[in-house]
């Protein structure tokens, strides 16, 4: 079982933005939430921060059209990218988005890891590969979340978790080794995964290195 993770439970709305310039400061660290439409994302994001409605779920896929940046404390930030995949958008639309996502994750130099949403149904699909691509040529981590895990029994989501650790691996000697990428089941639902996602998250935004500090502190 979770425990209520002070880290995560204090996350509040920052900004939206629908360019680079709008951005909050490029200082301090990000982590950012990605995936195709309708995967589960707004749903693993309130259940990562104990929230109901941090960020907003809609039954129409493709609905969020801007970078959201939400406030963990001063100098660390959560980040919920516009959903990839949608086809009831037009073409321009499509194509405004992508080009905002392309100069956010090419030019934010305070991103330090990119959380990307899987629906263990559908595993990885040619957009979440070409995301774990881009990730290989910028030597940026991955941490594949294979979300709704609670609509496979125990045997199939083992089975999904395994063949998308298996697609990993086989990408072992292309340009993806340059690219930290790990995996786990998720469930909001459920809520199971949450211990181990907030320890990767924990990593990427120092949170382990300042509770270590303290406890050394504690023991002089």
């Amino acid at each position: 079982m979770s425990f209520m993770n002070p880290n995560y439970q204090r996350a509040k709305f920052l900004t939206s933005a629908q360019k680079l310039s709008q951005c909050p400061a490029d200082e301090g660290v990000e982590v950012a939430f990605v995936g195709r439409s309708n995967v589960g994302k707004s749903s693993a994001l309130n259940t990562l921060t104990h929230q109901r409605a941090l960020a907003r779920i809609s039954k129409t896929p493709g609905r969020t059209q801007l970078i959201n940046f939400f406030e963990l404390d001063d100098g660390r930030r959560l980040v919920d990218l516009p959903g990839y995949g949608y086809a009831k958008v037009p073409e321009r639309v499509q194509r405004q988005w992508r080009q905002m996502m392309e100069s956010y994750l090419n030019e934010r130099e305070s991103l330090q890891g990119l959380v990307l949403i899987v629906d263990c149904r559908r595993l990885l699909t040619e957009f979440d590969q070409q995301m774990l691509e881009w990730c290989a040529q910028a030597s940026m981590p991955a941490h594949i979340l294979l979300t709704k895990a609670d609509k496979l029994s125990k045997g199939p989501a083992a089975a999904a978790l395994l063949t998308v650790k298996k697609a990993l691996n086989s990408a072992s000697g292309t340009k993806r080794d340059a690219a930290v990428v790990s995996s786990q089941l998720f469930s909001s639902l459920k809520r199971s995964g949450i211990d181990q996602a907030h320890n990767k998250l924990d990593e990427w935004l120092d949170f382990k290195s300042r509770t270590e500090r303290r406890g050394q502190g504690a023991e002089q």
